[in-house]
């Protein structure tokens, strides 16, 4: 918000300075693709008073249905490929944790986020050469009348891919990973075979019983035990590193590499010294070729479209405070310090409070009640000297025994409402301290304020003083000519 309020008072010095205040955007040129298109309808322009080509609304509103659909059809892909992923998280996470190499098998998960995050990059470099080429496609279609037109529309479906491609996959880990697998008992698996987005969690100590290679009870979490920002991080660090190395290489590197080729091939076709003839139109004929888009990728990669900045910023709040409520473990231990800890009811929160957190935020479930497929081979008298009857598992689910087994219990339901309630607040507060912030900022500097009123207090003066020369002429003339009458002004 202070970026885009300081960028409205520098844009405002420079269209003073380049005399473009009070300048408004002309009628523009028709685009020839558009007067080619539909030359035989014309209708009467109201502005210039002259025919002009004409699309019917049923035919525009027919093109933009269909763009819409290309452009829906398009997010579905990312959303295939971002399943892809899942499916190939999924699967390779127990070939990881049976893998020979002890390295690997020690650290399945980060092994699985790490190649699926590596993918995933190579699926969105794939999908936005795709997307160009179908949002040059989709624009074209539109007809759009001016080149404005057509480059606003372009744009926004430039952008809309760009941000659902690099997006889409972070969205899913900060907001769905791991949470739609069941619970033990009533899991939910892939192809009626795989738990969806479940890594297994060692527990050495008793509580859980390993089988052969893999653990035959896990902690119903797709993520780290604190969460899923370590998976969050990874996955923006590494395509945000491998994007900007790849662009970087892509701007400055290959051009260098292709422009040392040309330089080469012209020395060994007219020699060094030819070289240095040459007039500076046969050097640059020789550099390589300019975008077509000109400076749209520049524009791309930092968003300085205003429309789309102020949208994203909107955007960021809400995303954020899902983040701080879902992803977090922050609303679940505050829920707990308040209303089921130590200090429930005393109005404090403090290290004491949390005693018994860990235990709270474990539900029971009783081992004789799983699925044929996901019964343990042992039952656990190797380690505690008697068999198991119960697991521990993170959720805020009812007991076996009790009238509901399995059934989410009132904290469940407590965490849920604060979490809401969290979102509400905090997107509320941001939004008060962001209209505050453009508020408090002006959008034109004083200075420059008072330079205009100056220069408006100047165009006054000198109308009036032209108008009352003018006035004063006339009367000369009219006296002159003895035209005089009574109570003229002035």
């Amino acid at each position: 918000t202070v970026f885009l309020e300081f960028w409205k008072r520098r844009r405002a010095v420079i269209a003073y300075d380049w005399d473009l205040i009070d300048w408004e955007e002309e009628e523009e040129e028709i685009r020839p693709q558009f007067e080619a298109k539909y030359s035989k309808k014309e209708r009467m322009n109201p502005i210039s008073g002259k025919p002009e080509p004409y699309q019917a609304f049923t035919d525009k509103c027919s093109r933009l249905i269909v763009s819409a659909s290309g452009i829906f059809f398009m997010i579905c892909v990312v959303i295939a490929a971002v399943f892809g992923i899942v499916i190939y998280r999924v699967v390779t996470v127990s070939t990881f944790a049976a893998f020979k190499w002890a390295l690997i098998r020690n650290n399945s998960q980060v092994a699985t986020t790490g190649t699926a995050v590596c993918i995933n990059f190579c699926i969105i470099m794939l999908l936005n050469v795709l997307y160009e080429k179908v949002a040059l496609l989709l624009t074209n279609l539109e007809q759009p009348r001016t080149e404005s037109e057509w480059e606003n529309s372009f744009t926004l479906k430039m952008f809309l891919f760009q941000f659902v491609n690099l997006n889409s996959s972070t969205f899913y880990i900060a907001f769905f990973l791991g949470r739609f697998t069941g619970h033990p008992g009533a899991y939910l698996r892939l192809i009626n075979r795989w738990r969806l987005e479940e890594t297994p969690i060692k527990q050495p100590q008793g509580n859980f019983v390993q089988s052969r290679s893999l653990l035959l009870f896990s902690l119903l979490i797709a993520c780290h035990p604190s969460g899923c920002l370590i998976d969050l991080c990874m996955q923006m660090g590494i395509i945000m590193v491998l994007k900007q190395t790849w662009n970087n290489f892509m701007e400055l590197g290959y051009p260098l590499i292709q422009n040392w080729w040309t330089r080469r091939k012209v020395r060994q076709e007219h020699g060094t010294e030819r070289k240095i003839n040459f007039p500076q139109w046969e050097k640059d004929y020789n550099l390589q070729p300019m975008n077509a888009y000109g400076l749209f990728d520049e524009y791309l990669e930092m968003r300085i479209w205003y429309g789309i900045l102020e949208g994203i910023g909107i955007l960021s709040v809400i995303t954020n405070a899902f983040v701080i409520a879902i992803t977090s473990d922050f609303i679940p231990r505050l829920v707990y310090a308040y209303k089921y800890g130590p200090c429930a009811g005393q109005g404090e929160a403090g290290q004491k409070c949390m005693v018994g957190y860990v235990n709270a935020s474990l539900s029971v479930f009783r081992i004789s009640d799983f699925e044929n497929r996901s019964e343990p081979e042992s039952d656990g008298s190797e380690f505690s000297g008697t068999p198991l009857k119960y697991c521990r598992y993170r959720d805020y689910r009812d007991p076996p025994h009790s009238l509901a087994p399995y059934g989410y219990t009132l904290q469940f339901w407590h965490v849920l409402a604060a979490r809401l309630a969290f979102i509400i607040v905090f997107e509320h507060l941001v939004f008060c301290i962001k209209h505050l912030i453009s508020y408090l900022i002006p959008d034109l500097p004083k200075d420059l304020r008072d330079r205009m009123r100056r220069e408006k207090y100047l165009i006054q003066e000198m109308m009036y003083e032209a108008e009352l020369e003018r006035l004063q002429k006339e009367r000369k003339e009219r006296k002159k000519n003895g035209k005089a009458h009574h109570n003229e002004w002035p």
